[in-house]
């Protein structure tokens, strides 16, 4: 089954730290994981409704000692009435493994539904009543045996039938489809310096195919989703808006966790498998970061913003493997950077940067455009995780 990916489950909890609508969660069978928060009403109300912003720390730390096992929820599915009751499974088992949704509801109303990624009109029942969908997941099994079924055309298959429901519902202004810079900066000219990537850019799908190496089946499933809900959007008249994020950083309330905060504490941590992750991130010519409060944020900001249109890059940081070492050594002495991890070819600086300034210049502001930021709330989380030592 496919794994998630790790922004989602921080990304529920900061929409229902942002806005002051109903939030309908889709858990997906086919995807294990798959995410889908659909918003009901307006999205964002007056100051206390998006959180004091001098308390973001504070909420943040909150969030670590709220760790939340969304994973294991994906399979349950639980249905949160409006009704003050409790919540009810729709699959009788596992109690336990579902009750971080108790927490969740407490910061606002929250309806959680079930779904399978393979079912036209699976989503539906979620889908009615909606304003915005948010489709913030998808299959991301990288290990996967059939990539071409499990990550490719279920990609596809489960962003089309979410935007099905969305055009049968007839009550959505706006779908934010979340893609990933994975389907703009895998490509093989991009050699030398100097190369600054923006909106226009795509992985280059013919030479991922041929080649088949690595993880090829991730990009070509963000490519090719993107463009097949461009197409269906533009067939039916439906309000389409793609935000690429890159690597998140930042704590988030989930206790399994894959990719992104292991890779980016790995030079702390000697994980070894972990840094080949970050390493690996590195090899596209840059080590891209965004806080994923800055990605919740910029999703609402897309979803508001009445000209918004296309695709954004979301991208707070260009960095690479030395230069985040060199962060860590200066700012947590505590910790010792396993300085024998950073052998081999690794760049002293970017050679490809990831531009946000379309974001930028429609009026979006990100809270994190340094490495101290996103990074110290990582360390307490790394901590209480068990990744690092207390």
């Amino acid at each position: 089954m496919c794994q998630q990916i790790t922004e989602a489950p921080d990304l529920l909890h900061l929409f229902l730290r942002y806005t002051r609508s109903c939030i309908k969660l889709v858990v997906s069978e086919a995807a294990n994981s798959s995410f889908q928060p659909l918003v009901r009403k307006r999205l964002t109300g007056d100051a206390s409704a998006r959180g004091d912003e001098e308390d973001g720390v504070r909420d943040r730390r909150e969030r670590i000692h709220r760790l939340s096992t969304h994973q294991d929820a994906a399979r349950k599915g639980l249905r949160n009435q409006d009704n003050g009751q409790e919540p009810r499974l729709e699959t009788p088992y596992d109690t336990a493994k579902n009750s971080h949704f108790k927490d969740l509801r407490a910061l606002g109303p929250l309806e959680v539904f079930r779904a399978d990624l393979e079912e036209e009109g699976s989503f539906d029942e979620a889908v009615t009543g909606s304003d915005y969908a948010f489709l913030v997941a998808a299959p991301v099994n990288l290990r996967s045996e059939n990539p071409e079924k499990e990550l490719i055309k279920l990609g596809v298959q489960g962003t089309l039938n979410v935007m099905r429901s969305c055009v049968k519902a007839g009550t959505v202004k706006r779908v934010i489809l979340t893609s990933s810079a994975g389907s703009v900066v895998v490509r093989p000219d991009l050699q030398g310096d100097g190369h600054v990537l923006d909106e226009d850019s795509w992985s280059d799908v013919d030479f991922l195919t041929a080649t088949k190496s690595g993880f090829w089946a991730y990009p070509v499933s963000k490519v090719l989703l993107e463009k097949e809900a461009s197409r269906f959007a533009g067939e039916h008249g439906i309000s389409l808006v793609t935000v690429c994020p890159v690597v998140t950083a930042g704590a988030a309330p989930a206790r399994q966790i894959h990719t992104s905060v292991p890779g980016c504490l790995s030079l702390l941590s000697g994980d070894e498998a972990a840094f080949g992750a970050l390493r690996a991130m590195e090899a596209s010519g840059v080590v891209a970061l965004v806080h994923v409060d800055d990605l919740c944020r910029a999703e609402l900001f897309v979803a508001e913003e009445e000209a918004a249109a296309g695709r954004y890059l979301c991208c707070a940081v260009n960095t690479t493997v030395r230069e985040i070492a060199c962060f860590l050594s200066e700012n947590y002495p505590q910790y010792t950077v396993k300085t024998s991890l950073l052998s081999g070819d690794l760049l002293e600086k970017p050679r490809v940067r990831l531009s946000s300034a379309k974001l930028v210049r429609e009026g979006f502001e990100y809270k994190y455009k340094r490495l101290d930021g996103m990074y110290d709330d990582m360390i307490d989380y790394g901590k209480a995780l068990g990744i690092l030592p207390n």
